[in-house]
């Protein structure tokens, strides 16, 4: 009797449905209970932190959900297919997935948002040491958002 192969997809990932990203060939979750355990927590703190990124103006919300995705991608394929299949975040992973860039004016906004939240943040700020490391992360976030690619 022939099993087909976990790593080949049955059928065409469709854009428009985030849930047949778990077709696209993706790494077993094959690792040890320890690992997987430790890859479990991981991706849970990163996705709560990522959940938090989306009312947080400062804190980025898709490396979180990449992170979290790919602890659970790893970990456990039901934790991975939950996470695919919300509503509100399983598009940002498959989109990213797919596109490897942001869509539209998006770049912009955040580039925006980081300038004037560490801007604000450093004018509030007393201590010049504070100051300067506002200014150092603020610059490496806006340097980060400007190097990936947004779509036209």
């Amino acid at each position: 009797m022939h099993l087909p192969d976990p790593q080949t997809p049955t059928r065409t990932p469709d854009p428009e449905d985030p849930a047949s990203a778990l077709l696209e060939p993706r790494p077993r979750a094959r690792a040890s209970l320890p690992l997987r355990a430790i890859l479990v927590t991981v991706g849970t703190v990163s996705l709560v932190v990522g959940v938090l990124g989306i009312i947080v103006p400062v804190l980025p919300t898709t490396p979180f959900l990449l992170l979290a995705a790919a602890c659970y991608a790893r970990a456990s394929d039901r934790l991975y297919a939950w996470l695919i299949g919300r509503p509100s975040l399983g598009p940002v992973i498959t989109e990213w997935r797919s596109s490897r860039s942001l869509p539209p004016g998006v770049r912009a906004r955040a580039l925006a948002l980081v300038a004037l939240s560490f801007g604000v943040s450093i004018i509030l700020v007393d201590a010049l040491a504070i100051k300067a490391a506002l200014a150092v992360t603020g610059l490496a976030v806006g340097v980060f958002l400007y190097r990936i690619p947004s779509r036209s």
